[in-house]
């Protein structure tokens, strides 16, 4: 492992890095570092938690500063990923790395949430070096005009296997395909642009879909073996499904008891289904749970960015410790100091099960991954222990407190 000095990132960056305590680069930055700074296209895998963000950031700001470039002929930097949250929180590392940028590089984030009118007149009026938003939204204000996608130095994918699926596919293409034009026009006359995409989960099938500017890129990938056994304890507790919003109460009951007011429990629930999340944030707030949620729709109409906003506050500040959420809304969240990740089902895609898994033991800290089931789910766990090469510990519930099961006497 080397120090981001001999990675080759420089003073400036590196002092600020300190200002959050990090001193040495990660398993993934390790890797992905020099190769961006020596202006390779990639695609890189590494488990929620490793530091991705800033193992494409660090060598993209970086080259930005030395080659000194001129983005008031357009952005300089874009920036896709899939979710408002996840925007939010790349920008938020953005502004805190280019704070004291010599330049004054400014970034703006473009989502489908926000009404599209005042985002026109931000491009107008702040000409951003750096953009960070959702394929749809970008797609439509370049097609539009009002974004400049011919002075790109750098593209990143984050989240690139949820920009793949079928509900994002199409936006993506048709970007990647629009960015890929202005590439092929300019390239004759500056450097074309540098390709990265990442997640902690890439298929070959993602790969392939991420088209022609990816075709020759190099594929990185981190071992996150250690994380999922060394770092993340596996539970699993059995109950019929028409309890399990009762199985789930006493869980978070009996989790603060042992852990006391000195530990405080921060559990992130997972259900696939928007319908079940809400019955279930419903079930707890009934019950004098103080519980917030996050889903992408309900009732089918979207949620509105504050109240999403409000949620996600009010959790990761600790004015409530239970936040209810379907996959696809916690996507590529990052709230320091998960405790415990409870799935109410269990994915039929390893994929999902691990995306979940990494919103605890981050940063070198442990937690604890708990799937509540029926017989039928603790068979497709049972399969996903063995794929996955990890040990699942079942466990039960009684007079308030989680015990391991007795073992079962054969009779002679």
């Amino acid at each position: 492992m080397k120090s981001f000095k001999e990675l080759g990132i420089n003073s400036i960056l590196e002092n600020k890095l300190k200002e959050r305590s990090i001193e040495n680069p990660t398993a993934i930055q390790n890797l992905v570092i020099p190769n961006l700074l020596a202006r390779k296209n990639i695609i890189f895998r590494s488990a929620t938690g490793t530091g991705k963000t800033f193992a494409y950031l660090l060598p993209s700001l970086q080259l930005l500063s030395e080659e000194n470039v001129n983005y008031q002929q357009g952005p300089v930097l874009l920036i896709i990923a899939p979710t408002f949250e996840l925007c939010s929180q790349i920008k938020i590392e953005v502004d805190f790395l280019t704070k004291t940028h010599k330049q004054g590089l400014t970034s703006v984030q473009l989502v489908g949430s926000i009404k599209i009118d005042k985002q026109i007149e931000t491009l107008r009026k702040n000409k951003p070096a750096i953009v960070i938003g959702n394929p749809g939204r970008v797609l439509s204000l370049a097609k539009m005009g009002k974004l400049k996608l011919n002075n790109l130095h750098f593209l990143i994918l984050d989240e690139a296997d949820r920009l793949t699926v079928q509900e994002c596919i199409e936006e993506t293409t048709e970007l990647l395909e629009l960015i890929g034009r202005f590439n092929q026009r300019t390239q004759l006359k500056q450097n074309s642009i540098c390709f990265a995409a990442c997640s902690a989960t890439v298929s070959k099938k993602t790969g392939m879909q991420l088209g022609p500017l990816f075709k020759n890129a190099e594929i990185i990938e981190s071992d996150d073996h250690e994380i999922l056994t060394e770092y993340i304890e596996h539970w699993a507790i059995f109950s019929e499904k028409r309890r399990k919003d009762q199985t789930l109460r006493s869980l978070l009951s009996a989790l603060n008891n042992a852990a006391g007011k000195k530990s405080p429990v921060k559990a992130l629930v997972f259900t696939s289904r928007n319908d079940d999340a809400l019955f279930i944030l419903s079930h707890l707030l009934h019950h004098q749970t103080a519980a917030e949620g996050l889903f992408s729709k309900v009732s089918k109409k979207p949620i509105s960015i504050t109240a999403r906003k409000e949620a996600l506050d009010s959790f990761r500040n600790g004015n409530v410790n239970v936040l209810v959420s379907t996959d696809l809304a916690a996507r590529g969240l990052d709230i320091p100091d998960i405790t415990h990740v409870i799935a109410l089902d269990v994915p039929s895609d390893s994929e999902f099960y691990i995306h979940r898994c990494g919103r605890t033991g981050r940063a070198g800290k442990k937690g604890i991954m708990v799937t509540i089931g029926d017989e039928t789910q603790m068979r497709l766990l049972a399969a996903m222990e063995k794929k996955l090469k990890i040990k699942i510990y079942p466990k039960e519930l009684h007079y308030g407190k989680i015990t391991a099961p007795l073992p079962i006497e054969d009779d002679e």
